[in-house]
């Protein structure tokens, strides 16, 4: 489902202006999911937000993995007990979703990064990819590159994520007006260790196997690792990631991946973390911050390092 469909069809408001005033002080806490560059860079961001805006206090929390569901409702309960104004968060699972409830009671404003929770009416804002449109993007590039009656391997990240389950979904979308066959798909919990599992399995499978798609930075860099311990060609094979981390750059300068789609991490947790302070001082914020996306190749990633 498209992110505008996740948030109901609520019209999109004017873009955030600025960052927020220095007022009264502020406490608030940031969560992000798991400890990866792409989340460690969102965190160096609210950091630096802080650091620029005094008045701004930051408690942080992160999850352990990408599945830490306790992980994260023991997080957001920590810091209501601390006393925190507004929690800006990276929701691991639509689970969280009581918690963050629980919180609102309190008088918590919550935004929400990265992903939303489907149906979920609690957020203040949500600052994140349009990871469909993104999805989009990568299918666009496969769509280039490959002809009818080619094989492609999906590696999911989280199935029933919806950010991630977008950026298949787009990805299908964009590619379509070539007729692909999918000849398998599976989940990798976003970790590079099973990306390397699946895509071994996918190539063992299908010898002639033209293309994987990656939903995330490091099973994309697993599929990488694969197709190199399989003794495959990098010019018999596509692979196309979708984050621009955790090895990604190094499988791009090997020529081993292709192409990858980038988000801006930093912008998205700026923007976050902004439009919470301008909600807790009372301003109006818009419910949905698109951060960007972008493909990077090879002769294009010094531009987003």
């Amino acid at each position: 489902m498209k992110l505008k469909r996740l948030l109901g069809g609520l019209a999109l408001a004017a873009a955030i202006a600025g960052p927020a005033v220095a007022e009264d002080n502020v406490k608030l806490g940031f969560i992000t999911k798991f400890p990866v560059p792409f989340f460690a860079t969102m965190e160096d961001a609210a950091k630096a937000y802080a650091a620029a805006n005094p008045g701004v206090e930051i408690i942080y929390g992160q999850g352990t993995s990408a599945t830490d569901i306790e992980g994260q409702i023991a997080q957001i309960e920590s810091m209501v007990t601390q006393g925190v104004q507004g929690i800006a968060l990276t929701p691991v699972d639509p689970t969280v979703a009581p918690a963050l409830d629980k919180a609102i009671s309190q008088g918590v404003k919550i935004v929400l990064m990265d992903n939303s929770i489907p149906d979920w009416k609690g957020l203040t804002s949500l600052a994140t990819t349009d990871n469909y449109a993104a999805g989009v993007i990568a299918g666009q590039y496969l769509k280039s590159v490959l002809k009818a009656g080619d094989t492609l391997g999906i590696l999911e990240g989280v199935p029933g994520v919806p950010a991630l389950d977008d950026r298949v979904n787009g990805m299908l979308e964009g590619l379509k007006g070539v007729e692909v066959k999918v000849v398998g798909r599976a989940g990798t919990n976003c970790t590079e260790e099973l990306g390397i599992n699946v895509a071994q399995d996918l190539l063992t499978a299908n010898p002639d196997l033209k293309a994987i798609y990656a939903a995330c930075g490091p099973p994309a860099a697993g599929a990488a690792q694969a197709i190199k311990n399989a003794g495959i060609a990098s010019d018999a094979i596509v692979l196309v990631g979708f984050d621009f981390c955790c090895g990604e750059a190094e499988a791009l300068t090997a020529g081993i991946e292709d192409a990858t789609v980038a988000q801006f991490p930093a912008k998205m947790a700026e923007l976050g973390v902004d439009a919470l302070v301008k909600a807790i001082r009372g301003d109006e914020v818009p419910l949905l911050i698109d951060s960007g996306a972008a493909l990077v190749t090879k002769d294009t990633m010094s531009q987003f390092q």
